[in-house]
């Protein structure tokens, strides 16, 4: 009876599909955000004089936590193609750094709230939603996490926060830019957002 009980377990486990092994993607979305909490709850680095630090630390785990070549293209969309390959590159490269500012920007103005992850809806076989709300004082903020597996690995390709969006605000932005200029025209644009011009 043993034997064929350790069968039907293993011929189950072969059934599995592949991303079942890679980690829950809520697990991995939400270790990211402790991580971020922590940071945040440091009294080391509560003071002004450590913002920079802080802000470093938190971009660090940002850039962990998102896949910004994904994100690029999604957001892009149809517009990907219109850049060379070294203009992708550096679409990508200049896209991390304007999120990664923002994100940090927006994670540090968090004081005492409590972040609850409910559920993770899955979207295909290789991309989930993990689904979480922020808990604040008067009010409650839904954040919605698109996760993607790649090389066995869950990584944020979208952040939908209030029912809005991450790619799909920035598309509209860049397509409106795309619709009349040149790509360009879009780098720089970014260059100068970024600092980076």
């Amino acid at each position: 009876m043993r034997k064929n009980m350790t069968k039907i377990i293993f011929i189950l486990l072969l059934l599995l599909p592949a991303s079942a092994f890679a980690g829950a993607p809520l697990d991995t979305v939400k270790g990211h955000a402790d991580k971020v909490l922590d940071i945040l709850r440091d009294p080391a680095l509560k003071a002004d004089s450590a913002n920079n630090l802080r802000k470093e630390k938190i971009r660090a785990i940002a850039a962990k936590m998102f896949d910004f070549s994904e994100l690029s293209k999604r957001t892009l969309a149809r517009n990907w193609n219109k850049l060379s390959s070294e203009q992708q590159s550096e679409f990508v490269m200049l896209y991390e750094s304007l999120l990664e500012d923002a994100y940090a920007n927006k994670i540090m103005s968090f004081t005492d709230e409590k972040i609850v992850f409910n559920k993770e809806i899955p979207l295909t076989d290789k991309t989930t939603e993990v689904q979480s709300v922020v808990m604040r004082r008067n009010d409650e903020i839904p954040i919605y996490y698109r996760v993607i597996l790649k090389d066995g690995t869950w990584r944020v390709y979208d952040v939908v926060i209030e029912g809005v969006s991450l790619i799909n605000n920035y598309r509209t932005q860049f397509r409106e830019i795309l619709a009349n200029k040149s790509p360009e025209s879009l780098l720089e644009t970014l260059r100068k957002k970024t600092g980076k011009s």
